[in-house]
């Protein structure tokens, strides 16, 4: 599981290592290769390729002409890449994909249990914002008190 929140540069060819804790845990359980895609808020998501391919195949078995499953294949299959590891543990982000999540010179790779995501700094900041204002609210409180339970 993929957890904690890393800040690493990003290099003018678009290469930014994997935290170390973040690779040992991608190696261990899957392999180097990640595929990384436009998220729903301003940030990317990297996949580990086994739970990509998960991910597309119970999308395949639903029908690609309802709306919410074309708009997901066009915004979130339409745009993923795979990008392996190199030797030093560098991951080149296509122009692409730095440009939709602003990726500069910092970046934020944050671990959500079976992905990772990538923000710019800035929009790290406004989404960690953004979700303790949310916290409060009983959604979140439900969600966590049936965790606990579980």
């Amino acid at each position: 599981m993929f957890r904690g929140v890393y800040e690493h540069q990003i290099d003018a060819k678009g290469r930014t290592s994997l935290p170390a804790k973040l690779r040992d845990t991608l190696v261990g359980a899957y392999d180097e290769r990640l595929i990384l895609t436009t998220a729903l808020d301003r940030c990317l998501h990297a996949y580990p390729v086994r739970e990509w391919e998960a991910l597309e195949l119970s999308l395949a078995k639903r029908n690609p002409m309802e709306p919410g499953v074309k708009t997901l294949m066009r915004l979130y299959v339409a745009s993923a890449q795979e990008c392996p590891l190199d030797k030093l543990g560098r991951l080149l982000i296509p122009p692409t994909l730095r440009s939709y999540a602003g990726l500069e010179k910092e970046v934020v790779w944050a671990g959500m249990v079976k992905v990772i995501e990538l923000w710019s700094r800035e929009g790290w900041a406004k989404a960690q914002e953004e979700a303790r204002q949310e916290a409060t609210s009983a959604d979140v409180m439900k969600v966590l008190a049936e965790l606990r339970q579980a």
